[in-house]
């Protein structure tokens, strides 16, 4: 038996050794007869192969005989020799001709990676290659965007959602995705746009001809039709630095190359009719902002002619598992090169492995390119324009115009999603969705909300209960009407606030608006600033209120974008202050004590100038929501002029402010913010007009409050202030192996602000009013600023923000010294 089996084991190793073929030999150049280093040599339609050593010799050990081999390498032509089938040992050698392109030269270093030399090429003739480089060009584009749940069929849904979608999938209304699995379509748009851009100065438009919008939870498709279109997704590889969902990928391509990526010179074809090196690329850590995948480049231009780019699950980006970007791109005038076609899809995972993800598909192709053509500055005063007949164009008209026809499997997509969103859980969702993200419900042509007031409680009020609403744009595209009442059931006071605003002009924005109110504020809380944080505003409703006053104003004021970024605002308001708590001001000054007022009445005009350079704006029915400025500052003045005896005002006085914020990237040190401002008061003023810098008591995060500052704790006449923060992405910890895979990243922040009091003001205030109170005084910030610095984690469990700050300056006996401020934000 032992002999039986050794012989066996024999005759299939005699059998395997047979089928062996082991082919070596050399690549040469034909014409000269050089070796060639570093050639390729494999069998087609396989994944076997090997490269020429430094002396153009190869050896290759074969487990069954193919047909032939084949020899490539840039710059030559590719050769294929057959190979005798039933010989174990061969030899083969390979003379290589040289292409008919001429090539430019490529300098190769000892010792050197190949792909190194054509990368210098690339990195020299990026900006000539650059279409950034010509004095304008526009193209018409056409964008299909579709959304689809994925990761179904885990588990059974919980909550809202979860049963929405575990009902649509239950009634089959999902469709087999590329790997069968089953993905539930909620959302595919198309749109038709022309671009157009201006090198000097800057500029860009895009003009929306067609938009098509099905998807569900969608209202009204207006504000999805403007921010569907091709400026959103402008992948250009010839800047340093690419943007994916707003967080910047160092480009392949980029000037410090070498630093991020590893290269392999893989082999040379053609695309299209350019004869292109083929180099893969890889990024050499895991967590950071970059791609892996492969692109080929122009032999001639050394320009990008394709790229396949992919972005892995280790980088450090929210909800995020992976990211694919294909593009290829064309040579228009000038040597410059043009997207033809983009591709991106994006997969978002749910919180855990077990809930839904999304999948996101983008298909961009661009025809009709026109360059070095430029338009007038007047032209791009309005950056997006959706054409009021673009979303009620005909089948007809798109099945003219878009740049390939709809498959089947795009047809089955919008009859699905219509399906779904009748669906009664499907309905729910939407209203409940819409309610959370917006703050308010529609209810026909009235709109109710905010819902972040709806309650409070403090002890001036007691129980505080707040209804309101506004008319939306199906009531009027011009006029809206808004107002709100609340009550106290411990003052038993009725408050409230009624108001309307009418849009002049949508191509200029113009608009004119007239507001009357009567509530409780806090005095150190009635800054214009925090007008844009109502979840701030409406938790320091509850509580201990500080200095509460009851203030009656009305206002009227007109706007208007005079150009393109220039934003001018003219108000009058008059306002009368009626503090709940003991306050005093000499009206006349120390030099007549017995003239003495605890209210006063304040009528005021003001100038405001706001320029912001490339700012874009979309329209969300009667509103405008901006979408930033770039890396452009944004610069703002402010100009008040009080009048005394003017409707009944009792104080005159002028004030000026001043104020410029950026962002902007830092490459490997990640994102920056900064705001300076400064303002003066010029004459004296009861305190409640002053500019009272903001504290923060709450245990909340906020970046236009001082953090370690009490409410009411400074006030000044004089005042300049900067604050910074330093988003380093994953810079830090990406480097740490064990706490790189939690994905956390650091951030820091300071806070430093100068300011003084007149002594004119500080005169103004009596040590004890009428009523013989002491009056509650204020600090000034004399000499020292006040200065405090943070520093933080950001993206626990993905939503949770947490931020250490130190109060330097100012450490008098109960100042905050070290706190803890919390925030939940949604970053990928």
């Amino acid at each position: 038996m032992r002999k039986s089996l050794l012989l066996i084991l024999f005759i299939l190793a005699a059998v395997v050794s047979h089928a062996q073929t082991r082919i070596s030999g050399q690549v040469l150049d034909a014409t000269t007869g050089e070796a060639l280093p570093f050639v390729s040599i494999y069998v087609k339609n396989s994944a076997i192969g090997t490269s020429t050593d430094e002396n153009g010799a190869f050896n290759i050990k074969l487990s069954s005989t193919p047909d032939s081999l084949t020899a490539s390498f840039v710059g030559y032509l590719s050769q294929s020799l057959p190979v005798a089938e039933g010989v174990a040992t061969q030899v083969l050698t390979f003379k290589l001709g040289t292409n008919a392109q001429q090539l430019q030269e490529v300098v190769i270093r000892p010792g050197e990676n190949p792909a190194w030399a054509i990368m210098r090429r690339v990195v020299e003739n990026k900006n000539s290659n650059d279409r950034r480089k010509l004095a304008a060009y526009q193209y018409e584009a056409y964008t299909r965007m579709q959304f689809d749940v994925s990761n179904l069929g885990q588990k059974k849904g919980k909550g809202l959602i979860g049963k929405a979608v575990t009902a649509a999938v239950d009634s089959q209304l999902y469709l087999a995705g590329e790997d069968g699995k089953k993905l539930l379509p909620f959302f595919i748009s198309e749109s038709l746009s022309d671009y157009y851009y201006n090198r000097e100065p800057k500029r860009s438009k895009e003009i929306i001809k067609a938009s098509k919008v099905t998807g569900i939870g969608l209202q009204d498709g207006t504000l999805v039709s403007q921010v569907i279109g091709s400026s959103y997704q402008d992948y250009n590889f010839n800047q340093n630095w690419v943007s994916v969902l707003q967080k910047n990928f160092i480009s392949p391509i980029a000037d410090g190359w070498k630093g991020y990526y590893s290269y392999e010179l893989e082999d040379s074809t053609f695309i299209g009719e350019d004869w292109c090196y083929e180099l893969s690329f890889k990024q050499k850590r895991p967590q950071d902002l970059a791609f892996n995948g492969t692109m080929w480049v122009t032999a001639k231009e050394y320009a990008l002619r394709k790229i396949d780019a992919t972005v892995s699950k280790s980088a450090n980006i929210n909800f995020v598992e992976s990211i694919a970007l294909q593009q290829e791109l064309q040579p228009v005038g000038e040597q410059a090169w043009m997207p033809s076609v983009s591709d991106v899809r994006i997969k978002l995972v749910g919180l855990t492995p077990s809930r839904p993800g999304v999948l996101a598909k983008v298909h961009t192709s661009y025809r009709q390119v026109v360059v070095n053509q430029p338009q007038t500055a007047g032209f791009f005063d309005k950056p997006v324009e959706l054409l009021k007949a673009a979303t009620k164009q005909t089948d007809d008209f798109w099945k003219a115009n878009r740049h390939d026809s709809l498959s089947v499997a795009d047809k089955q997509v919008y009859t699905t999603i219509n399906t779904i969103r009748d669906t009664p859980r499907i309905q729910r969702f939407t209203s409940i969705a819409t309610i959370l993200g917006t703050g308010y419900r529609s209810f026909g042509k009235v709109s109710w909300g905010p819902w972040p007031y709806t309650y409070a409680y403090n002890n001036i009020e007691g129980h505080r209960f707040q209804v309101g609403g506004k008319t939306n744009i199906n009531f009027s595209d011009k006029l809206e009407l808004r107002g709100y009442a609340a009550y106290g059931t411990e003052d038993a006071k009725i408050k409230y606030n009624v108001g309307a605003k009418y849009i002049l002009s949508r191509r200029h924005w113009s608009e004119i608006g007239v507001e009357h109110q009567e509530d409780l504020q806090q005095v150190g809380l009635m800054s214009d600033k925090l007008e844009s944080s109502p979840f701030f505003l409406g938790f320091s409703r509850f509580g201990e209120l500080r200095r509460p006053m009851l203030v009656r104003e009305t206002s009227l004021y007109l706007q208007r974008d005079v150009l393109r970024g220039f934003t001018e605002r003219i108000s009058l308001s008059t306002r009368h202050f009626d503090p709940a708590y003991d306050f005093a001001y000499y009206t006349a000054g120390p030099e007549q004590p017995e003239e003495v007022a605890t209210s006063f009445t304040a009528t005021e005009v003001s100038v405001l100038t706001r320029y912001a350079n490339n700012e874009v704006f979309v329209e969300n029915d009667n509103e405008r929501i901006s979408l930033g400025s770039g890396n452009w500052p944004i610069l703002s003045m402010k100009y008040t002029l009080g009048l005394n005896n003017a409707l009944g005002s009792t104080v005159d006085y002028q004030r000026v402010d001043v104020g410029v914020e950026q962002e902007f990237v830092m490459g490997r040190l990640g994102n920056a913010l900064y705001r300076l401002e400064a303002g003066k008061v010029f004459s004296p003023v009861p305190y409640p007009l002053l500019e009272v810098h903001t504290g923060n008591e709450s245990p909340f995060y906020y970046d236009a409050t001082y953090n370690l500052m009490d409410y009411f704790e400074f006030a000044s006449d004089t005042y300049a202030s900067l604050h910074y923060e330093q988003y380093f992405e994953g810079l830090l910890f990406n480097r740490l192996p064990l706490i790189k895979k939690l994905k956390w990243r650091v951030l820091a922040s300071s806070n430093v602000l100068y300011g003084s009091l007149s002594q004119k003001n500080l005169d103004l205030i009596p040590v004890t009013t009428p009523s013989g109170a002491t009056q509650e005084t204020f600090k000034t910030l004399g000499s020292t600023p006040y200065v405090e610095v943070g520093y933080g984690i950001e993206n626990i469990f993905k939503v949770l923000r947490v931020d250490a700050f130190h109060r330097l300056t100012h450490l008098d006996e109960g100042a905050r010294k070290f706190g803890l401020k919390f925030s939940l934000q949604f970053k990928l």
